[in-house]
């Protein structure tokens, strides 16, 4: 049963300064809370490699650089046994171990592109090792340390159709036409795709000219594993006649070092990606999934011989996606990740199929939204270094080693420990079939009990991911506002299995609606939410899920859809993977069927909104297109629904929050947005 609102009915105030923070600065004091500026000032721990005899860590410290407004990336060494900290490079990422642990490589900026570097760390000397082509990545070294494998861009031709006369000397002409005829032609960071493909390299550890591998019309990607006795190295790529026409039908695929030849060792319909070589080469691992033409399915972590041949799958049964995994150094096991209930874990994974969880609070990958996330490496040992955490800050690096997780960073320690932030607990939801839903709860600084506070509603995008109790500064940056900020993870969210996420395929928006409505039912019936300030807001499908909302219901004051999904036919044909939503999310294309694709749209509901609604999207996204904002817009002002569109100049759809002004900004003017629908009536 869906928890009455008859529950909430307690006497609640407005939010006062007092409230919220008990302990306030001076006047004339740095504030206590968490403000917009603050973004400049955090760090984020990424990519940690711990050297093959687990004594020394290398990591990406990605922090804001106030003056260029971008996260810059710099490395650092941690020694394990003293937790020291020591400057590596002052740009850089990707770095890579040698076999031996003498040397690392990364891949740090050279003019207007990047290029590959190592560090001798014997004498702290380092040399560039590449010079063209630019930008590699997927940096693998040679089992003898001789060589190192990457993967880079190759230029190409562009199309042309017939030809324009010719310029005379000095005349100022408009640019060529632009020929498409490509099925993908635009990848939502990169934008347009120019002319060229990714192929494997293969260069001297101490510099020379690099040599090509693949070739041809398709694109290859890492991680690149070489085999044990430097022969081969394995990949995957989707290649053959209908490359262009498949996404995500990739193949485990072995290339020759020597002669180039290559052998695909996976066929099946599906993906089939990030093989790892077992350190005795006699297997290999991957991970992928039969391809059902579901909108999620769990991707699992198998096993087969050298040649990929008689695979079986080791994670059937723990029905989680698996994010990652290396072999042990022995052969025996591979060390996984995966997210939990809205927690990612790391365990260790028996030939057998056992699963023995080993770490349960991974965390990392971005700041301004609780996602799951974070990435790990395993020394000889068996000793982990990952990027972990809580609530509390953004991602560290951690130490797991013989049972038990040291933290070895605290990079935002003096910034938070001068800040008073919201804390973040768990509350218990019941969707209305009896489902259990998790769902998170942020305060504001010092709320004081039994004081009700607005009550923001967070959607996660995807819909197929998941959020957690993770750092987030939109969460911090709504609470410092005297908001309390509810985020939750309804049907269709991973995390939980196969089933739960598939509740929605081929019907979303549907039945989340309802998990998301009984969470904001939840957070009333605390005592914590109130149910006379309710706001939503969310970006990508959960710009869809606030859309979709206000024209479903009244109850809130005012919502805020960033970067959403309005029209899902036009979607289909504008989105950067062309290909994707009709295969994946519909059951015919878009012309067989179109009533399906407008029955699930939020603007065949725009015409029930009253809602004052912002809408906010990226200049430059690919994902969900501009015109699908602008849609919503266009038809909520028609309506004359109180509405306002907000561009962020130059942001593509996964860069939406990638400039920390930006960041910033886009959490002001929502907060704004929902200041002035927000009363301060007193019940």
């Amino acid at each position: 049963m869906r928890l009455s609102l008859a529950l909430a009915l307690v006497a609640a105030a407005p939010v006062s300064a007092a409230q919220q923070q008990p302990n306030a600065a001076p006047a004339d004091a740095p504030s206590r809370g968490f403000t917009g500026g603050d973004l400049f000032g955090l760090s984020i721990a990424a990519e940690p490699q711990i050297s093959p005899d687990g004594r020394t860590i290398v990591y990406v410290r990605r922090s804001a650089d106030i003056m260029s407004d971008r996260m810059q990336s710099s490395l650092w060494l941690i020694d394990v046994a003293s937790g020291q900290q020591s400057p590596f490079a002052t740009q850089g990422s990707s770095p890579r171990w040698s076999p031996d642990g003498t040397r690392i490589a990364y891949v740090a900026g050279d003019g207007d592109g990047s290029q590959l570097f190592v560090r001798w760390l014997t004498s702290g000397a380092s040399a560039r090792v590449t010079s063209f082509p630019g930008d590699p990545q997927a940096l693998a070294w040679s089992p003898d340390g001789t060589r190192l494998a990457y993967v880079a861009t190759v230029a190409g031709e562009a199309a042309a159709l017939g030809k324009a006369p010719a310029k005379p000397e000095g005349a100022k002409w408009a640019p060529p036409l632009t020929v498409i005829d490509r099925v993908n032609y635009r990848n939502d960071e990169p934008g347009y795709v120019k002319p060229g493909r990714d192929h494997l390299f293969v260069v001297a550890a101490d510099g020379g000219a690099a040599r090509q591998l693949t070739f041809g019309a398709f694109d290859d990607g890492g991680p690149l594993s070489w085999t044990p006795d430097g022969q081969e190295i394995v990949f995957a790529a989707i290649r053959g006649p209908e490359a262009e026409r498949q996404v995500m039908n990739s193949d485990v695929i072995a290339v020759d070092v020597n002669s180039g030849a290559l052998r695909t060792l996976t066929t099946r319909d599906g993906p089939d990606a990030q093989p790892r070589v077992a350190p005795d080469g006699t297997r290999v691992a991957w991970l992928g999934f039969d391809d059902k033409r579901r909108s999620y399915e769990n991707t699992q972590l198998y096993i087969g011989d050298r040649n990929a041949a008689n695979p079986r799958s080791l994670t059937a049964p723990l029905d989680r996606a698996i994010e990652d995994a290396t072999w042990a150094a022995d052969g025996r096991s591979l060390y996984a990740s995966y997210d939990d209930h809205g927690q990612r874990h790391i365990a260790r994974i028996g030939l057998d199929g056992r699963v023995q969880p080993l770490i349960d609070n991974v965390e990392g990958g971005g700041l301004d939204r609780p996602y799951t996330g974070g990435a790990f490496s395993v020394a000889k040992n068996g000793a982990i270094a990952y990027t972990g955490g809580d609530a509390s800050a953004p991602a560290d690096v951690w130490l797991w080693s013989s049972g038990k997780s040291r933290r070895l960073t605290q990079l935002n320690a003096v910034m938070t420990a001068a800040k008073a932030l919201a804390p973040v607990r768990k509350i218990a939801v019941k969707a209305p079939d009896g489902r259990a839903i998790d769902a998170w709860l942020a305060t504001p600084p010092g709320l004081a009990p039994g004081t009700r506070a607005p009550l923001i509603l967070e959607i996660h995008g995807g819909p197929n991911s998941a959020y957690g109790a993770s750092f987030a500064t939109d969460i911090q940056l709504y609470a410092a506002a005297g908001y309390a900020v509810l985020w939750t993870n309804p049907r269709g969210s991973t995390s939980y299995g196969a089933e739960f996420a598939n509740l929605i395929d081929k019907n979303y928006p549907s039945a989340d609606y309802d998990d998301l409505i009984a969470a904001v039912d939840a957070a009333i019936a605390d005592g914590t939410a109130d149910p006379d300030n309710l706001f939503v807001t969310g970006g990508s499908g959960g710009g869809v899920l606030t859309a979709w909302i206000v024209g479903k219901t009244d109850r809130f004051r005012a919502a805020a859809t960033q970067k959403p999904v309005i029209n899902w036919i036009s979607e289909a044909l504008t989105m950067d993977a062309t290909l994707f939503t009709s295969r994946y999310w519909f059951s015919k294309l878009p012309w067989e069927d179109p009533m399906s694709y407008w029955n699930r749209s939020p603007l065949s509901l725009v015409g029930n909104v009253k809602t004052p609604t912002l809408v906010v999207v990226g200049s430059e996204d690919y994902r969900t297109p501009v015109s699908e904002s602008e849609q919503y817009y266009a038809a909520l002002q028609i309506r004359g629904v109180p509405t306002a569109l907000v561009k962020v100049p130059g942001a593509s759809h996964a860069g939406f929050t990638s400039r920390p002004s930006q960041s910033a900004a886009k959490a002001s003017a929502i907060l704004a947005w929902f200041d002035r629908y927000r009363t301060g009536r007193v019940r």
